[in-house]
C-alpha cells in the first residue's frame, strides 16, 4: 500500500459529507463515489489523498477498498467505525459526530466542494460519471474487481510525471507516522 489508510480521517470525511448533504444518512454507493472523487482531487492538488485508502475498480466504478470493507463490517477497524457510523440497508448512517479535528482546512473545503458540485446527481449519475474516468476505463473489471494502480490515477489527473516524488513523500510520511507511534506508545 502506497499511502497509509487513515480510518479517523475517513470517518470524519464521511461525517462531513453527511453534514454538508444536510442528512444523517446517505446511500453507500453515493458516499463511496464522493469519497473517491475527493481523494482523487486531493491527490491532484496536494500529492496526497484524504483517506489514504487503496483504490479498486469494481463494476460500478472506483471504490475505496478499506472503506467498503468497513461499511460491510469486514475490517479490523470496525469497532472504531461502528462507534460513529452504522449501516442501514444500503445506506450509511451517522450515529455520533466524530468531529473534524483530523481533517485540514483544505480537506474540509474539498469535501464541501465535492458535495456541492454533485448535489443534483444521484448515485447512478455518479456511477456514470466515474465510468468516464480514464483510470476506471483502463482497469474496467467487468463483473469482478481489480486494483487500480496509483500510476493510472496519477496519469489521469495529470500528475504522472510526479509519481516518484509522490511515492517518496508517502514513504517519508509513513516513516514519520511509525516513529511518532513508537514514541507515543
Amino acid at each position: 500500500m502506497v499511502f497509509r489508510f487513515n480510518i479517523e480521517k475517513t470517518i470524519q470525511a464521511i461525517a462531513a459529507f453527511l453534514h454538508f448533504h444536510g442528512s444523517r444518512e446517505m446511500s453507500y454507493l453515493r458516499l463511496l463515489k464522493l469519497l473517491y472523487l475527493a481523494d482523487r482531487e486531493s491527490l491532484r492538488d496536494t500529492g496526497r489523498p484524504i483517506t489514504g485508502d487503496r483504490v479498486v475498480a469494481m463494476e460500478h466504478g472506483p471504490v475505496l477498498s478499506s472503506t467498503y470493507d468497513l461499511i460491510k463490517g469486514e475490517h479490523t477497524g470496525w469497532p472504531m467505525w461502528s462507534a460513529y457510523l452504522g449501516k442501514k440497508g444500503y445506506r450509511v448512517e451517522l450515529l455520533k459526530d466524530p468531529g473534524n479535528g483530523a481533517l485540514s482546512k483544505y480537506e474540509i473545503g474539498k469535501l464541501r466542494e465535492i458535495t456541492e458540485r454533485f448535489a443534483d446527481q444521484n448515485e447512478w449519475d455518479l456511477v456514470e460519471f466515474v465510468h468516464g474516468l480514464d483510470e476506471w476505463k483502463k482497469n474496467d473489471p467487468g463483473k469482478s474487481s481489480k486494483p487500480i494502480p496509483l500510476k493510472d490515477i496519477l496519469d489521469a489527473i495529470g500528475r504522472g510525471d510526479d509519481e516518484q516524488a509522490i511515492l517518496e513523500d508517502a514513504g517519508n510520511q509513513a516513516a514519520f507516522d511509525r516513529l511518532f507511534a513508537e514514541a507515543a506508545g
